[in-house]
């Protein structure tokens, strides 16, 4: 049986409390989360100690301590990517499979820091929203999607990765400029491909389903509604990658997604006015 270890900031959290049933099961039982370590303990939940004793699994006192006992590793913090240099640096240097929880870095500095390790190591490396692996994004034809309207639930800071990662792998990761044309309770964002392609996200609160309308130059419209269980594809996928060490995403992809987050925060500065994306 292989075993992964979790780095998280803190491991009383909807990730860490789901995956590691999903990904023993997925896997048959050949891979198991046996260790983990947390940098803090939670402020309104349980304490790591507490958690880990529930799951059955080893708390362990450092990262190095998980990144050396652990086949596979599972670095979460998954509303705090301004945490994953810090949490990621030494399972990226260990040339072990690691997966990096959504959203994948805080700005594209972080984001190119965290490849340029992984690639220098020889580690196995990706990240990914969960929506990416929706079976009805997938089955989607890309060939001459003109245009992307998505609609989604939740914050821009940590849910606009769920409707900017599903774009981008539809329409490329070829961003030239992204415009801020939200409102403070229903933020939004137009992305501007190179070639005049565009797309749009829209937050409107916590009772909007996902879905994205896609438009065709050849005048076909179509509209997708992840009802599938994109969370077991999005496992059954990471458990190929920690089998196979091939990541399932493109990092170009990675780094344009964290690349509009970022600039879609310096773009609401400035509503309505196109804020050019670095090369």
């Amino acid at each position: 049986m292989k075993k992964i270890g979790f780095i998280d900031y803190f491991l009383d959290e909807w990730h860490a409390e789901k995956y590691p049933e999903w990904i023993e099961s997925a896997s048959g039982g050949a891979m198991k989360v046996a260790y983990a370590y947390g940098m803090k303990d939670s402020d309104t939940g349980l304490s790591n100690a507490q958690w880990c004793a529930n799951k059955g699994i080893e708390l362990l006192s450092s990262i190095e301590e998980v990144v050396e006992k652990s086949d596979y590793l599972i670095v979460l913090s998954p509303d705090y990517p301004e945490f994953h240099e810090e949490l990621a640096l030494l399972p990226l240097q260990s040339g072990k499979p690691t997966y990096v929880d959504k959203t994948f870095a805080p700005d594209r500095a972080t984001a190119l820091l965290l490849f340029d390790t992984a690639q220098k190591h020889g580690t196995p490396m990706y990240s990914s929203s969960a929506l990416r692996f929706a079976a009805e994004y997938a089955a989607a034809p890309r060939q001459g999607i003109e245009t992307i309207c998505s609609i989604g639930p939740g914050r821009f800071d940590n849910y606009s990765i769920h409707q900017i990662e599903p774009i981008i792998a539809l329409m490329g990761s070829d961003v030239q400029r992204v415009m801020y044309i939200g409102t403070p309770n229903s933020p939004a964002l137009l992305i501007g491909f190179a070639d005049g392609r565009q797309a749009t996200i829209n937050h409107f609160g916590g009772g909007c389903p996902f879905s994205l309308t896609l438009n065709y130059d050849s005048g076909d419209s179509s509209i997708l509604r992840p009802e599938s269980d994109f969370f077991g594809l999005f496992i059954k996928q990471l458990v190929t990658f920690f089998e196979t060490g091939e990541a399932t995403v493109d990092p170009a992809e990675t780094i344009a997604i964290i690349t509009i987050i970022e600039y879609g925060f310096k773009a609401a500065q400035s509503p309505y006015h196109w804020v050019e994306l670095p090369s």
